[in-house]
């Protein structure tokens, strides 16, 4: 795992050339974190490139009379949306932001609170009412279609505004955040060791992946290195935690378009992983078997028993594909393009079945994997499906050479050594969704001081209102499906 990241202080002017500059070698900006310091609002961007491993951040200082920075949207639209939230959650204006409207703040939320800064205070009252300012699609024909954010089961609630022409879609708006949790703010002040079972919770069905990127971003900031067979244990981790969420999600979208034998198969193997979870880390999700410092199992899983799930899978996907009318339905839908995936930064499978190359157990590894890439091109719902069916094959594979190359114990513990100056560390880990990116800062008293989260569901749900234009309406619930992402991930 490289510890060796370049980090430079600039001016705001100095931040935009190089920023650009990083962009063009083909660096993607993973992240952008404010800071509330004693006299001056810091800004810190994280650049990423792989293959060969490479961590650039770049700093600059914000004065607290009058917040503002130039704006890096014009060079990275996922830039821009990190500036919205900086200018909700810290009050830090965004100069020449083409479209600077509220990004996690609802209209309930009060004017002048900010709620990141170190003087926030408690919540005040949230009574204000207001509309979400909505882009209004008109022309003959066209009419509007709400939905949520409450919604039938038990999903997240999130607002998807639909402007349509007979059953076309001609846009869409999601509005998200509707169960913002303050969850940054709930890392400040825990020992550096402390706050992994907070990282679990970001979203829960990525509770290892949140995990492993916390405990990486600690171990990078307090100087910890764990051995090889560690790190090789906890990929072991990350991936079943991708299985169980695969199979998952290939019968619900044969379940959305009316096949629910493949669902019901589909939930038959989830709950046999889930089990083999429970005896491999004492936890259906795989929960306290990774911490700063730490890997602990209660067993190896039996290889032989993965190969004939995989087995299974590989029917189960063969059968539903089959089918000339679940084939029709995810073949052509929700089309998103190799260049708008590129634009928006999207990534994991969403990336992946639009032709993008990106893994970050090759960009960003913690040990040598012999990881089998997986992509497709078409990027509409088939790619997406057959993204993960392949994926649940080779994640299987890759399971079963951990499992069969291990020796030695399967429990490592390092303990926490005492910083004597402040420092920052990162984490990056792939995730199931995608590419996991944590950083933190840890005083010399050994407690995170800050921590910036950022989920995959960040930068691939702005994707999904791209991918249904020109799609029915009947489809977005095939098409949301197969995307799938984390309103929890996403509203921190």
């Amino acid at each position: 795992m490289s510890r060796h990241w370049l980090h430079h202080r600039l001016s705001q002017e100095s931040i935009a050339e190089m920023a650009e500059e990083l962009l063009g070698k083909g660096f993607r900006l993973a992240l952008v974190a404010a800071h509330d310091d004693a006299d001056v609002f810091r800004v810190v961007y994280l650049f990423l490139a792989g293959r060969p491993d490479r961590r650039i951040e770049l700093e600059c200082a914000v004065g607290k009379d009058d917040p503002a920075l130039h704006s890096l949207a014009y060079l990275s639209f996922a830039a821009g949306r990190f500036e919205r939230e900086m200018a909700d959650l810290y009050g830090i204006r965004p100069l020449g932001h083409p479209k600077a409207r509220r990004l996690v703040r609802h209209a309930h939320w009060p004017e002048e609170w900010y709620p990141m800064r170190g003087n926030a205070g408690p919540a005040p009252r949230f009574d204000r009412v207001g509309a979400f300012p909505f882009v209004t699609v008109e022309g003959p024909g066209v009419y509007e279609i709400p939905v949520g954010p409450v919604h039938a089961g038990l999903i997240e609630p999130g607002h998807f505004r639909f402007s349509v022409a007979g059953e076309s879609v001609l846009r869409l708006k999601a509005r998200l955040w509707f169960v913002h949790r303050g969850l940054e703010r709930l890392f400040q002040g825990r020992p550096a060791g402390g706050a992994v079972e907070l990282a679990e919770r970001v979203s829960g069905d990525t509770s290892v992946g949140h995990a492993l990127a916390h405990s990486l971003a600690v171990e990078d900031g307090l100087g910890i290195e764990l051995p090889d067979e560690a790190h090789r244990l906890r990929a072991l981790l990350v991936e079943l935690e991708r299985l169980y969420n695969h199979v998952a999600d290939l019968g619900a979208l044969a379940n959305d378009v009316g096949f629910a034998l493949a669902n019901a198969h589909a939930q038959r193997v989830r709950e046999k992983l889930l089990r083999l979870n429970a005896n491999v880390a004492g936890h259906r999700l795989l929960r306290g078997a990774i911490r700063p410092g730490a890997v602990a199992l209660r067993a190896l899983p039996d290889a032989d028993d993965l190969r004939s799930i995989a087995a299974d899978v590989a029917e189960i996907a063969d059968l539903t594909l089959r089918n000339s009318g679940v084939y029709d339905r995810f073949a052509g839908t929700a089309v998103l393009h190799d260049e708008d995936a590129q634009a928006l930064g999207c990534l994991g499978y969403v990336a992946r079945a639009s032709g993008i190359r990106t893994d970050a157990r090759l960009e960003h590894p913690t040990t040598t994997l012999p990881v089998t890439e997986v992509g497709a091109a078409a990027g509409d719902v088939l790619a997406r499906y057959t993204v993960r069916r392949d994926e649940f094959a080779a994640s299987t594979e890759l399971v079963c050479h951990l499992i069969e190359s291990h020796t030695g114990a399967i429990e490592y513990t390092e303990e926490l050594p005492t910083l004597r100056a402040p420092r920052s560390g990162i984490g990056i880990v792939e995730g199931w969704r995608g590419t996991l990116v944590h950083r933190v800062e840890i005083d010399a008293a050994n407690r995170i001081t800050r921590a910036k989260i950022v989920d995959p569901s960040w930068f691939n749900w702005p994707a999904l209102p791209v991918a249904m234009a020109d799609t029915i309406v009947p489809d977005f619930p095939l098409a949301n499906k197969s995307f799938n992402q984390s309103y929890a991930g996403n509203d921190l």
